[in-house]
């Protein structure tokens, strides 16, 4: 009995220690520049960027493939963000700040098609065929593909109420008077 344990525990360590230098010998070494974008990326993985999620996108800015504006629920912001971290021009006058937003389903108008929950990227959307559905506020991320595939037009988009957990007192104004 002691000599399968001690045999087990060999083949263990070895096997362990194994998997260890691989992985410090044969890592590959990431994009830093990459890595900083994807971290100011919504991370709602949602596609609308042409890209099958946001480490995708934070790649393709990374090379120049495509263009700042490139993520409707960042918005604006999060252009300019960009802009800025990548040091390039930018004509945002055409993207507009809309906030924070989250999905609401007016339940007389939904038909319980399950188009919404299919294209849903988090799931945020629950409910059954043929049956109402409801959204799950602190899941979703609001980044309207939801509203987009509905045929009944029974979604809409609303802003996101301040509740006792996300107000925070505003920052102070620094800008003194001189």
């Amino acid at each position: 009995m002691i000599e399968a344990m001690a045999v087990l525990f060999g083949l263990g360590g070895a096997l362990g220690g194994g998997l260890g230098l691989a992985a410090y010998y044969l890592r590959v070494e990431g994009n830093p520049i990459a890595e900083e974008i994807e971290g100011l990326l919504p991370g709602t993985n949602c596609g609308q960027c042409g890209y099958l999620g946001c480490s995708a996108a934070a790649e393709g800015l990374a090379k120049g493939e495509i263009g700042v504006a490139m993520c409707p629920p960042g918005g604006k912001t999060l252009a300019s963000q960009l802009a800025d971290k990548l040091g390039v021009e930018a004509d945002l006058s055409g993207m507009k700040d809309k906030g924070p937003v989250t999905a609401f389903i007016f339940e007389d108008l939904c038909t319980g098609c399950t188009k919404c929950l299919k294209r849903c990227p988090t799931d945020a959307i629950v409910g059954a065929s043929r049956q109402m559905h409801g959204v799950v506020d602190d899941a979703c991320t609001g980044c309207e593909v939801c509203e987009e595939v509905c045929p009944t037009g029974a979604i809409t988009m609303r802003p996101v109420t301040d509740t006792l957990m996300t107000w925070h007192w505003p920052k102070p104004d620094t800008g003194l008077a001189a």
